[in-house]
């Protein structure tokens, strides 16, 4: 029995040192790819001010900021699901419940996919939303509200802020709406493109609760209280974001800095392949994991009820007939855990998010439904000529058959999984117990 133990003891041991030696052998390589590929750590943006991120943090889960007073922006952006919802299409105004729990009811669906929160604040950014309406040209920024854009506005997470609570699926609703206390929406009536006064509007709102006033003057010591417009509560809001959701310490992080057994063999070979033969990097580049441009990938489409057209995407905002279906390549980080993937959210797994770029023709063409979560299944309508007008822009980067085996798949998947930072598991502890407007928060 000695002689068994510890022939078993040297067989493991051996088996230990080539695994090792293998992991080891890696590096080399991996370490000159991120070198090539201009990939290096992440810096943490300025801190704000604990008062901002505190008035930030009750503004974000305060229902107050929506015309019927029925959700939230962490109503979709909720903690409990990584700064998402976890759904394949946002549930807007007028539905029940959050997160991935939420329900239709009256609610109108968003065209698109939550976008994660994680990382906006990093200074590298030059644009957001999945067809980048916001974004930063030199120092001048972009927007749908053009010069109606408050002077104050001055960064891209602040300007990204101002829009949600002005679209009307999203959070303001739509004439003749009432509030969910029984009031007229009073936001309601005015034209899509009247930004000014639903900001008003908002600000009048918020000012009216004692408690807020005191948590402005704290945020704002230097700013009078008359002068306080919507463009201060999107600072708060971009401020706890920031501070909240930028999440620097994942294991790939954590290899960058230098510790080589961060990431698993498997993992190793997945960041060859992304970086090398895999091309995943042609697209998500830099350090931010995506080159912030427009692509069309082919994605399957959802079309929601009582909209005739399929989502133009970047085409909608630039008017180029290029741009048609073309969406802002998504950042990585944390990927593992805000699904379901893509704009629409049609893949509600990373392996098959993977799998759709071997052949996003193919994939296009014989995409099935099953997988989406039942609320969404009806609003997929497979169509020759839509698939055919989806496929004349494709991008040329993804034209062609990409060669990716089963294990090429599950190599990728295990590093994509070692872009997630354990903190962002857990983050309930951020959502208060109670906002200053005596809304609920979660309902």
């Amino acid at each position: 029995m000695a002689v068994i133990g510890l022939f078993a003891l040297f067989t493991v041991g051996a088996c230990l040192d080539r695994g090792f030696e293998e992991s080891a052998s890696l590096d080399p390589e991996l370490v000159s790819a991120l070198s090539t590929a201009g990939v290096e750590p992440l810096g943490s943006p300025p801190a704000p001010s604990r008062e901002l991120v505190e008035l930030g943090r009750l503004l974000m889960f305060d229902k107050i900021l929506s015309g019927n007073k029925n959700i939230s922006c962490g109503t979709c952006h909720h903690p409990s699901y990584h700064s998402t919802d976890n759904l394949a299409l946002a549930i807007g105004t007028g539905g029940l419940h959050a997160g991935a729990t939420r329900q239709v009811l009256s609610a109108h669906l968003s065209a698109r996919n939550t976008s994660d929160l994680y990382n906006r604040g990093l200074l590298e950014w030059n644009s957001l939303f999945w067809d980048g309406r916001v974004a930063r040209v030199g120092a001048t920024l972009r927007t749908p509200a053009g010069s109606a854009l408050p002077a104050g506005v001055t960064s891209l997470l602040v300007a990204q802020a101002m829009f949600p609570v002005v679209a009307r699926d999203e959070m303001r609703g739509y004439p003749g709406d009432t509030t969910s206390i029984g009031e007229p929406n009073e936001l309601a009536p005015y034209p899509d493109d009247d930004w000014q006064p639903v900001w008003q509007g908002l600000t009048h709102r918020v000012l009216a609760i004692p408690a807020y006033v005191l948590l402005f003057r704290a945020a704002f010591p230097s700013v009078d209280s008359a002068s306080l417009g919507f463009e201060h509560v999107a600072i708060a809001l971009a401020a706890f974001e920031s501070s909240t959701f930028t999440l620097l310490d994942s294991p790939f992080d954590r290899y960058l800095a230098g510790d080589r057994t961060a990431l698993s063999d498997s993992a190793k070979r997945g960041a060859l392949l992304f970086y090398g033969r895999g091309q995943c990097s042609r697209c998500h580049s830099g350090s931010l994991m995506t080159d912030q441009e427009f692509h069309n990938i082919g994605v399957p489409p959802l079309e929601r009820p009582g909209v005739d057209s399929l989502d133009q995407g970047r085409g909608a905002v630039s008017g180029s007939s290029v741009d048609r279906f073309a969406f802002r390549t998504p950042p990585l980080r944390n990927v593992s855990v805000t699904g379901p993937w893509m704009h629409d959210g049609v893949y509600s797994t990373l392996e098959a998010a993977v799998k759709h770029y071997r052949d996003p023709s193919q994939s296009l063409q014989e995409y099935e439904p099953a997988q989406l979560d039942s609320r969404y299944r009806g609003l997929y309508h497979p169509s020759e000529s839509d698939n055919q007008r989806i496929l004349a822009s494709l991008d040329p980067l993804v034209s062609r058959p990409l060669s990716l085996s089963e294990g090429d798949v599950a190599d990728l998947v295990a590093f994509l999984r070692t872009l997630t930072d354990p903190r962002a598991l857990n983050q309930v502890r951020i959502i208060p117990a109670q906002v200053p407007s005596g809304l609920p928060v979660f309902r």
